[in-house]
């Protein structure tokens, strides 16, 4: 079996849900497992006396730049609420909460919302967990709440495939999967083991069990193990803690970021979603290179064989949406539909749709009569409608995300390493500034300056017109509503560096259209002439992203060979880098950023 396939989380099949039962107090119960979430004395009292008290909290993390929590048994939330809740009241005003939780069987939000009525006192926080409950799908999901600096990477799917993806190192655990006998296998020796390698010098360990095989299970791993009084009923629970004093993680204190494309503008944003300022170079202007069209698809690629790259796509898609919501002004138009192109696309958009990876709805079939009425054509092929996907207005991102960074104007020559700290110069040999961290994403041009990286440049012009708009749509050319009207395109120019539009290109881009979209390119031709505007992409061999540090270059990071996928993609590779440079767990799994390090094209 290849790792592509074990790298995916188990879930049962034919469904993934908790089966619940209410009892008459209005509490929920688990028909899969037959025992309960809570207490029904006083579930949040339980909570806190168990879990936070447990793990000495809030005394643990006073006077750290950031802690970690991991939980194995998310349920109803509660326990991260309550966690939440704590955080808020008495969480350092500098520092950073992060939540790791695990559950293989997860609730829907509208059976989140009824078990968590129950504590009208934590309805603020609760809220807010709840507007971005995850859909169900297996995977990583990541729910960030700025605003109290905390972020919870909520992981779907079996207990040991959720630890040996995780990288994060806890400062406490929550250990609340359902009772040892009932659910062994949340306690499985394996577990345990996993639960030691990611813990951090000094963890607490905090369960409400004192099964005998949780005792030694734990105990066998260096744990100090103690029972203490239990709550309500329960007579005993269990306090373990490792030898040790945790140093925290080392972080960044200064960032540099080259290029103000997508790329530099999510790190711009993912860095300051954590309270560290970043410094842009840029050689010209936001949006210069690929990103300055005045409309953007942000669309998945869409991989029926190799299950980590369309995970990656999937879990970038939601992320990416998430984030792009939050902009006023920033989505033009809410999904979009890709029409069938070769005799293989039927069969290939089936298997697509049928992937566990999207929720129910997300990715649908739509045959050809539905499309062509949705956009006004006499005929079109059978399509796909992707509902995560979108059309966006890339200057509204990325005025937003650079609002607050400081920036330079300059085109950087030189990268070099100066004891710990990396020196930034510009093409004539001027220091423009020093760095602990440098993250380079300036696409085409982080050949000049990353030359050792198999880069590949590919020139592409797209026109627009005011007037005529339609749905966004794709074929292998693409029309794209700007809100004034429409874009389409684009050609697609390997090996060509050269950025001077061209009315051949014109030509071709309106031929493109009309072949698909007839109706819609009668309407364009009448509003001509078009604007037009050509920049340079970089891709890479396996036209997957390069995201990560340098091999051989500490401190030195890339997030490029984006391609056509830089919208959808860059806002959670750019979590992941800023999560490297600081320290903090990474929102990816192990194994998709394995898959995009930069050492896979170093050349030798």
């Amino acid at each position: 079996m290849s790792e592509d396939v074990l790298s995916l989380p188990a879930l049962d099949e034919p469904s993934a849900s908790p089966h619940l039962i209410w009892a008459d107090d209005g509490s929920p119960r688990s028909g899969r497992f037959g025992d309960v979430y809570f207490s029904k004395e006083d579930g949040l009292a339980e909570t806190r006396a168990v879990f936070l008290a447990g793990c000495g909290l809030p005394d643990r993390w006073q006077g750290r730049p950031s802690f970690t929590v991991a939980e194995l048994g998310f349920g109803t939330g509660l326990n991260i609420i309550a966690l939440i809740d704590l955080w808020r009241r008495h969480g350092p005003c500098e520092s950073h909460l992060n939540i790791f939780s695990v559950e293989g069987f997860p609730l829907s939000r509208q059976e989140a919302i009824r078990a968590l009525s129950a504590w009208p006192e934590l309805a603020d926080t609760a809220a807010a967990l709840l507007a971005g409950w995850p859909n169900g799908v297996p995977g990583f999901h990541r729910i960030d709440l700025p605003q109290w600096r905390v972020c919870l990477d909520l992981a779907i799917g079996d207990v040991s495939w959720a630890l040996d993806q995780w990288d994060g190192q806890a400062d406490a655990w929550f250990l609340d999967g359902f009772s040892p006998a009932l659910n062994p296998a949340m306690w499985a020796p394996e577990v345990m083991a996993q639960i030691r390698a990611r813990s951090a010098p000094g963890a607490r360990v905090a369960t409400f069990t004192v099964a005998g095989l949780v005792r030694r299970g734990l105990a066998s791993q260096g744990f100090l193990v103690e029972k203490k009084p239990g709550f309500g009923r329960k007579r005993e629970r269990l306090e373990a803690h490792l030898p040790g004093i945790s140093a925290g993680a080392p972080r960044a204190e200064t960032v540099a970021v080259i290029g103000a494309g997508i790329a530099g503008a999510s790190i711009a944003r993912a860095m300051a979603a954590r309270r560290v300022a970043v410094t842009v170079i840029e050689a010209h202007h936001p949006g210069y290179g690929g990103s300055g069209f005045p409309a953007a698809l942000v669309t998945p690629r869409l991989d029926a064989g190799d299950a980590v790259i369309a995970d990656v796509h999937a879990q970038a898609l939601r992320r990416a949406g998430q984030l792009y919501a939050r902009v006023d002004g920033a989505v033009l138009a809410p999904s979009v539909l890709q029409l069938e192109q070769a005799e293989r696309d039927a069969s290939r958009y089936d298997k697509i749709a049928a992937q566990k990876l999207w929720s129910q709805g997300e990715m649908k079939r739509v045959p050809g009569v539905e499309a062509a009425q949705a956009l006004g054509e006499a005929l079109l092929p059978d399509g796909l409608i992707m509902e995560g996907a979108l059309a966006l207005h890339p200057a509204t991102v990325l005025s937003t995300w650079l609002a607050e960074t400081d920036r330079l104007c300059a085109t950087v020559g030189r990268l070099d390493r100066d004891g710990e700290r990396w020196r930034i110069s510009d093409v004539d040999g001027r220091l423009l500034l020093t760095a602990d961290a440098v993250v380079v994403t300036a696409g085409w041009g982080m050949a000049a300056l990353c030359p050792d990286l198999m880069l590949n440049p590919v020139a592409g012009q797209a026109d627009w017109v005011d007037g005529p708009t339609s749905r966004p749509v794709a074929w292998g050319g693409y029309a794209v509503p700007t809100g004034k009207g429409l874009l389409y395109g684009a050609t697609h120019e390997r090996g060509t560096t050269d950025t001077l539009p061209s009315d051949e290109a014109s030509q071709i881009n309106l031929a493109t259209l009309a072949t698909a979209l007839p109706a819609l390119a009668q309407q364009v031709e009448q509003a001509l002439p078009s604007t037009r505007r050509k920049a340079v992409r970089a891709t890479t061999p396996d036209r997957l992203p390069i995201s990560g540090e340098v091999q051989g270059a500490p401190g030195l990071y890339v997030l490029g060979g984006l391609g056509s996928r830089g919208f959808c993609v860059a806002p959670l590779l750019a979590e992941d880098l800023a999560s490297r440079i600081l320290g903090h767990p990474s929102p990816l799994p192990r194994v998709s950023r394995e898959r995009l390090a930069p050492a896979r094209f170093t050349k030798t």
